[in-house]
Formats: structure tokens, sequence, C-alpha cells
């Protein structure tokens, strides 16, 4: 009798969990925070087709927020739109649009707070400060969300997913445009960025700063106002990237500053004012990567010590390789150089004359910028040939002793 009511009282306990709550104007609670507030654990909001401006929607209870026909939650310029304190919280289908704006909060369109197993997937933020932000929460995923943004400076928008001193998040497939940075990530550790489409930002199209052991894969970084930057983290992965056309002064492809053991492989970086910029960084594969049509190639700085760059393509750049220094700590093998004009008698399909990819004039840039002026002069292509036959300036360790005689499959 006593094991008849324990399985009584809990299949009492599950039937009075798992309700469904309809908001709308054909239906039985007409604004959002009407249904929340009479919402328990485990329950689900369907949000139909409307315009809700309904201030800042806080959401502290485990349930489901489901969208039907895309319903628009306004923050009206003024608020913080959506409000995540709980955790085990899901929203979908919402188009969450035009928040407050304001430097000393940072509001959101959608903001989750302290934590765990939130899934913010397939909605639309549309003109807000910060479009998805995350901080001190663990085990989130962002995924197949469009964030639009129509900043024109910095200090007047945020980012499109701004993630702070998280763990463990997911952000995959999600397509960026118009914020400060597309992807933000500081103190966030453990998580992956996959599958995203990061296009037209001001400044970074993902940036990020003290991160250890995470990994990047198959995202596209493109007409970004500086490229992607990762600094001072260690033990990243980036794999099967596509960064393309970050012009400008300041612009890389990719900025690797003060980061260690990490490996760069299958990336292509086409189109940016220098593909790779490496400042500080030690102990870093750069294997499998296309280097095409950028102004630089990899600008290696003379503080980057055990870095190993192999079996990489360099196609038609307009400098394959520039260094600020005179001693060369890192190793180059195995690369296809376009501008390789040795031979292969043993046909092993490895040059029999090792290649010097750091031209003079690259270094005589590096220092004086205005020397750019004589680029593709008779004077030049000499100054090189010279410097090829005669190393005197350059590093005379700075060379591949196996270029490729032909390009790698990539």
């Amino acid at each position: 009798m006593k094991c008849f009511f324990i399985v009584l009282l809990l299949f009492k306990g599950l039937s009075a969990s798992g309700k469904v709550f309809h908001v709308g104007a054909q239906h039985p609670y007409k604004t959002i925070k009407s249904a929340l507030a009479v919402t328990n654990e485990g329950d689900t909001v369907y949000i139909h087709k409307g315009l809700y401006k309904e201030g800042n929607i806080i959401v502290q209870k485990a349930i489901t927020i489901i969208g039907i026909d895309r319903p628009i939650l306004d923050g009206d310029k003024k608020y913080e739109v959506l409000s995540i304190k709980s955790s085990y919280v899901t929203i979908k289908g919402l188009r969450v649009q035009h928040s407050g704006y304001a430097s000393l909060d940072d509001p959101g369109g959608i903001k989750v707070y302290e934590a765990t197993k939130v899934t913010i997937i397939d909605n639309e933020l549309f003109d807000n400060f910060f479009g998805i932000y995350i901080q001190f929460s663990t085990n989130c995923l962002i995924k197949n969300n469009s964030i639009i943004a129509f900043g024109k400076e910095e200090q007047t928008i945020g980012n499109g997913v701004h993630c702070w001193k998280s763990d463990s998040l997911q952000i995959i497939g999600n397509n960026i445009n118009g914020c400060r940075d597309g992807v933000y990530f500081e103190f966030v550790n453990n998580s992956v960025i996959w599958r995203n489409i990061v296009t037209d930002n001001i400044r970074y199209g993902l940036h990020f700063m003290n991160s250890n052991n995470d990994s990047y894969f198959t995202n596209i970084f493109s007409r970004n106002g500086a490229g992607v930057a990762v600094m001072f983290s260690k033990k990243i992965t980036m794999m099967n990237n596509t960064f393309n056309e970050n012009w400008g002064d300041a612009a890389y492809g990719l900025l690797f500053k003060e980061i260690s053991d990490c490996h760069l492989s299958g990336n292509h970086f086409n189109k940016n004012t220098a593909a790779i910029f490496m400042d500080g960084s030690n102990r870093t594969i750069v294997e499998n990567n296309v280097f095409s049509n950028n102004g630089w190639g990899l600008k290696i700085q003379a503080n980057c010590m055990d870095n190993i760059i192999q079996k990489n393509n360099f196609i038609k750049n307009t400098f394959d390789v520039s260094t600020n220094g005179t001693l060369l700590l890192n190793i180059f093998s195995q690369n296809y150089w376009d501008k390789y004009s040795g031979y292969d008698l043993n046909k092993d399909k490895i040059g029999d004359v090792p290649y010097r990819p750091l031209s003079l004039y690259s270094v005589i840039v590096e220092s004086n910028p205005t020397a750019m002026i004589l680029f593709r002069s008779f004077f030049v292509s000499l100054l090189d040939q010279s410097e090829k036959k005669i190393p005197s300036l350059t590093p005379e360790n700075f060379i591949d002793n196996k270029p490729l005689m032909s390009a790698l499959r990539l």
C-alpha cells in the first residue's frame, strides 16, 4: 500500500508539470509577463504572432518559450528586452529588437545571467545594443540565430554574441552583421565556435582574450574592420575557417598576440591586408592553409619562437613573409611558394634548392612603409634577386629547405 501511494504521488507530480500557455490577441494571455507570472518549472509558453512592447521581460524559471510565426519583442530603445536568470531555459523562434543603448550595464536583446544549459535557437536579433550576451554561464547553446545591427562607430554599438567568464559554450550556425565585434570571448574556456557567418562588423569578426582550450571550425569571417584577433590565450584550435577581404592599415585576416600552443590548419586566407600577424606567439603549428592574394601572407615578429609553418600554399601574395628582426627562431618546411624558381632533378616533388621567402624589399618596407612607392620597379627586382644569391640584410636562417614544386590540394 505504501508503494502504491508513492507511485501515485510521483504520477500526480509528473502530470501536474509541463503545462502549456498561449500568449496573443486571440489567446487567454494577452501579455508575455502575465503568462510568465503563472508558469512553473518545465512549462512551455507559446507566443503567437504580434508586437509585444513590455519593457524588460525577465525569465526566472526553467521554462521553454517558443515563438509562433515570429512574434516581435520590442525594447522601444529603452530596455533590455529578454533577461534569462534561470538555468534550463529554451528561447526559440522570436524576433527581438530595439534594445536600450547603455555602456554602463550593457543591455542586450537576450542576456543570460549566471545560468547553465540555456538554449537560444532560431531567433532574429535586430538593431540591439548587444545581440546575445552570456555572462558567468556554462553549457549554453547559441544556434542558428540571425543578429543584425547598424553600428557606425565602436562606441555606439555592442557585440553580436558577447561571452564573459563562461565555460563550455557552443556558438553554432549564426549569421552576424553590423556589430562592434561579431563574436567576443573573454575568460571563456572549453568552448566551440562552428559554422558561423560573420561579416561587415566594425571591429573584429571574432575577438577573444584570456580564453583557453577553445576551438573554431568552419566559420566565415569576411569584410570585418580589423579581421580576427586572438590574444593572451593558449591551446586554441582553428580549422577550416575562411578569412576574406579584411582590408585596412591595421587589418588582418588573423592577429595572434601573446598566444601559445595553438594549432591552425585547413584555413583559407584571401584578400587581406595581412593574412596572419604573429606577435609574441610561441609553439603554434600553422599547416595546410592557403594564403592567396593578400598584401602579406605572414607577418611574423622577431619575438615569436618555436612556431612551425609547414605544408601551406603561398599564392599571389604581394609579400609572402615579413619580419621586423634579424633572427629567426621558427621553422619553415615543405611549403609551396609560387615565387620559387628552383628545380627538382630527382623528381621527388621537393625543390633541390632551398627557398628564402623573405625578400629584402619586404624588410625595407617593414621599417620604411613609404618605400612601397617603388613596388614593381626594376630596381626592387634587382635588389631582391641579389639578396637571394648573397644574403646580407635578411636573416640567413629564414629559409625553407624543402620547398614544394607544386601546390598542395587543400
